[in-house]
This record gives structure tokens, sequence and C-alpha cells, in this order.
């Protein structure tokens, strides 16, 4: 398995871990709107990931064939990202805003903190 593959395979297991906690917040505290925003937020935010996983892998393949490489998907999670906006937009009585865009955050955050630490134990 490469190394990029581990990567993916560690922040995914971090970002349902992050959800398991959501769902347990959402169920058992008075903040049910701020949880479901994180939760909607950061299944999106996974499926970002997953699509970002995707098109490295296709572009890694193109590359090492020698082809050409149009883009790695950034409008595709734009608008991923923009549907859980719309989301939250149209059912503000369930869903925060302020928490949604931090689920959205969510898969960047992890992949951040997983490269710092990784980073610091390589040196050891």
């Amino acid at each position: 398995m490469p190394d990029f593959r581990q990567m993916y395979n560690r922040q995914r297991k971090w970002i349902f871990y992050l959800l398991s906690i959501y769902v347990l917040g959402w169920g058992f505290t008075s903040y049910q709107t701020i949880f479901l925003g994180l939760i909607l937020g950061t299944c999106f935010s996974y499926v970002n990931l997953w699509f970002l996983v995707k098109k490295t892998e296709d572009f890694e393949k193109k590359v090492s064939q020698g082809k050409k490489v149009r883009s790695l998907g950034s409008l595709s999670r734009m608008a991923v990202a923009g549907i859980a906006a719309l989301i939250a937009l149209r059912f503000p009585d369930y869903f925060n805003m302020i928490s949604l865009v931090a689920g959205l955050m969510t898969s960047y955050i992890v992949i951040m903190i997983d490269y710092f630490y990784h980073a610091l134990h390589a040196h050891k």
C-alpha cells in the first residue's frame, strides 16, 4: 500500500471518530443545530477528501504514463461545498451555517494535523 493511501486511511479514521463525537453531541446536548451543521459539513468534507484522493491517484497515474493532466478537481470540490451550503440555507432550523463551514474545513484540518504529527515522529 503506498504511503499516500496509508495517509488517506488514517485521515478517514480520524474523520469518522470526529463524526461519532458529533453524533453523540447531537444526541445528548441541547445544541442540535450546531452538531447537525458539524455533521453535515464533515460528511461533505469527507466526500471532498475522497474526491481529492481519487483525483490525486489519477494525476499520479497519468503523470507516470507521460500524459497531460487537466486539474485536481477544485471545481467539483467547490460544488460539493456549495451543495452543503444550499442545504443549510434551505433548512436553517436544523443546520447552523457557522458549524457547517467549520465541518467543511474538517478534512483539511485533519490533513494538517496528520502531516505534522507524522513529520515530527519520522525524525525521532
